[in-house]
């Protein structure tokens, strides 16, 4: 990241003004040290209009907020060269890799190489690697947050979870010289110095182990959110049964803590899997982020979730069979949701020529 001015607010982009991406912006524009560009997608006219309306466990209730500017598409560095660079681009979309358009494609016309610092304020495992190769000059950082915020309906945020998010640097192999290292910790530490300005009631920290980090919330995601996706159950229920957690989400969590460790040389305590099994409080009835995507008929951000870590574990060896099951029934939803949104994906009506298109004689 080129040289900023300590004493100019930062200038953000953001790419991602749903629940978490709206709370993120909101954090650092009441701190005071960062102005934020907001592009808005579906919710565009609505918070045109009205602002946001936000319903904060941390900061109260929020009438008729907007960021420093709302846009309603990618703005270009190149041609518009008046517009001063970006610091920072921060992505918090949905990660779904295995449908175009590809977010590196989006956000390369706001990126100014050498100098922006792209933030992933995504889930899921090996997200970063497409930067690396397509924005080799930038630094790419890591954005893991636990809060819970959605928005419903358009342009409204209901802030439900503290604010508790880390922030650090992904491992970059291709820039890998000391001076670059060093320029991504320091945009990484003067983003987290930006986001706790808004107050005490956020905290946001500069994490130094990422992969940790990183392997630690796959407990969760990797296993719950796929789980109450293809169940459409919610955390609670799972729960209630016992038997949804004994039979598929602690076997689930065991084969991520193993993979981790094989593939990563990550330790997650043995403990860490009783915490995440009873994360969610039980009167909140949470469902999942990935269940809401499947309830609402959207495409779900499986692949860094249970397709990551499941290759992971293929590489090093390590067997995955309920992690192998859950990722295949997921499949079959992201096909059914290609099937309604996508033009290209037609059943044929014949099976001739299929692999599994002819009839069977008994």
């Amino acid at each position: 990241m080129g040289s900023v001015n300590a004493n100019k607010k930062l200038q953000v982009l953001l790419v991602g003004s749903g629940g978490i991406g709206t709370m993120v912006a909101y954090a650092l524009e009441k701190g005071g040290k960062a102005e934020v560009a907001a592009v808005l997608r579906s919710n565009f006219e609505a918070v045109f209009e009205n602002g946001f309306t936000i319903h904060s466990v941390d900061h109260g209730e929020i009438k008729d907020w907007r960021p420093t500017s709302i846009l309603d598409s990618i703005p270009s560095v190149n041609e518009e060269s008046w517009r001063a660079p970006y610091d920072y681009v921060i992505v918090a979309t949905k990660n779904i890799p295995d449908i175009p358009p590809q977010i590196t494609d989006i956000i390369a016309p706001a990126i100014a190489p050498g100098h922006t610092a792209i933030v992933l304020f995504q889930n899921g495992l090996n997200i970063e690697r497409p930067f690396f190769s397509v924005f080799p000059a930038n630094p790419i950082l890591s954005g893991i947050t636990f809060t819970g915020a959605i928005e419903s309906p358009p342009g409204t945020i209901n802030h439900y979870n503290h604010d508790r998010s880390f922030i650090g640097v992904f491992d970059n192999p291709i820039a890998a010289s000391y001076s670059q290292k060093s320029r991504a910790i320091a945009a990484a530490r003067r983003l987290v110095d930006a986001y706790t300005a808004c107050g005490p009631n956020v905290d946001c920290t500069y994490e130094p182990d990422m992969a940790y980090s990183r392997w630690r919330k796959l407990l969760y995601n990797a296993s719950y959110n796929g789980v109450a996706a293809i169940l459409g159950m919610d955390t609670s229920r799972m729960r209630f049964t016992e038997h949804v957690i004994d039979g598929l989400i602690r076997p689930l969590m065991r084969e991520i803590r193993a993979t981790a460790k094989a593939a990563a040389g990550v330790e997650l305590e043995e403990q860490l899997i009783e915490t995440m099994i009873t994360a969610d409080g039980y009167d909140k009835f949470f469902k999942p982020s990935m269940l809401q995507d499947v309830e609402k008929g959207r495409f779900i951000e499986f692949e860094n979730l249970v397709g990551e870590p499941l290759r992971e574990a293929q590489r090093v060896g390590v067997e995955t069979p309920t992690l192998k099951v859950v990722y295949e029934l997921l499949k079959g939803l992201q096909f059914k949701a290609r099937e309604r949104h996508l033009e290209e994906v037609v059943v044929p009506r014949s099976g001739v020529g299929l692999r599994y298109g002819g009839c069977g004689k008994s």
